[in-house]
């Protein structure tokens, strides 16, 4: 039988040298949402707030992966040690993630100072996982310089990212009409640093001119901050640079107070997602044949919810 997954003082001890096996076991721990998670997710939040927490996100295609890769190989020429954890989407078979992403960064993975995780998405309708804050926290505790998040770019985790990262770096291509859908699906107010990658093709510089005319629109204050459109060719390591820059003005921007303020709230982002997830799963455990009444007319689903709740 084997035995179960448990933290020991060791294990403890070996994550907060940073021992890269030590997290990955961490993660897993916290993956699984296992109890045993807790002592090294609170060794964690000690030293939360010491690392550049970036979200990568945008449409399938954009480039993400790629331009992820070229921050890797920026930062770590500056010295900076690097983790990912790239949110990809579940396999309907297997439930497990396709790991695109890690087979994508994998010239790193010599490198001990870039560490880089996939996780599956979990059927989070395009979200994040629940399990995604818990392992995020991990790394950001493991004396990273930069942690950054790559989603899966579809649905909710445009949103998601935005309330659970320092920084949000959406990457739009010239082509698709990327630019026309980020300003339908309201992305725009979520972006701190705009991407426009790919832009060695037609229409670029049109779309720059668009990005920039769109946030003059509305009505704005002072201490408004304009996400600076960055041209990248990520194929290339064009434009990296840049992108880092812009980052770091807005992390300059934010100030301490308004980096504190956004680490409350991704605690709370993460409280209420768990809590959603435990109130499903305690659906799916007593709802038994509840289902059928409120199909059938015998309940009303306020009710129904009613009774799951109190129960």
């Amino acid at each position: 039988m084997t035995a179960p997954l448990a933290p020991t003082a060791s294990l403890l001890s070996r994550y907060r040298e940073g021992d890269p096996r030590a997290l990955a076991r961490a993660i897993t721990l916290a993956e699984s949402g296992l109890e045993g998670a807790r002592p090294l997710l609170r060794a964690a939040r000690e030293r939360a707030g010491r690392a550049v927490v970036l979200g990568v996100t945008g449409s399938p295609g954009s480039g993400k992966s790629t331009l992820t890769d070229g921050l890797i190989t920026h930062l770590r020429a500056e010295g900076k040690r690097v983790a990912v954890l790239a949110v990809d989407p579940s396999s309907p078979y297997s439930g497990g993630a396709i790991l695109g992403d890690r087979i994508r960064m994998l010239r790193h993975h010599a490198d001990a100072g870039v560490f880089v995780r996939s996780l599956a998405s979990r059927g989070a309708l395009g979200g994040l996982s629940p399990r995604t804050l818990p392992v995020l926290a991990l790394l950001e505790g493991a004396g990273f310089d930069w942690v950054m998040l790559e989603t899966v770019g579809v649905g909710q985790s445009e949103v998601d990212v935005a309330a659970v990262c320092d920084h949000t770096l959406l990457v739009l291509t010239p082509a698709g009409g990327d630019g026309v859908q980020a300003f339908k699906a309201g992305i725009m107010e979520i972006a701190d640093v705009l991407a426009v990658n790919k832009a060695d093709l037609p229409g670029a510089d049109r779309m720059v001119r668009e990005l920039k005319a769109a946030q003059g629109l509305g009505a704005h204050d002072a201490g408004t901050w304009f996400a600076p459109v960055v041209k990248t060719v990520a194929a290339r390591g064009e434009g990296v640079a840049e992108v880092v820059a812009a980052v770091l003005a807005h992390r300059a921007h934010l100030g301490e107070e308004g980096l504190r303020a956004g680490r409350e709230r991704r605690a709370e982002f993460e409280v209420r997602t768990l809590v959603q997830e435990r109130v499903l799963r305690r659906a799916r455990e007593l709802g038994g044949n509840l289902y059928a009444r409120v199909a059938s007319g015998e309940l009303d689903a306020d009710a129904a919810a009613e009774e799951l709740l109190g129960s």
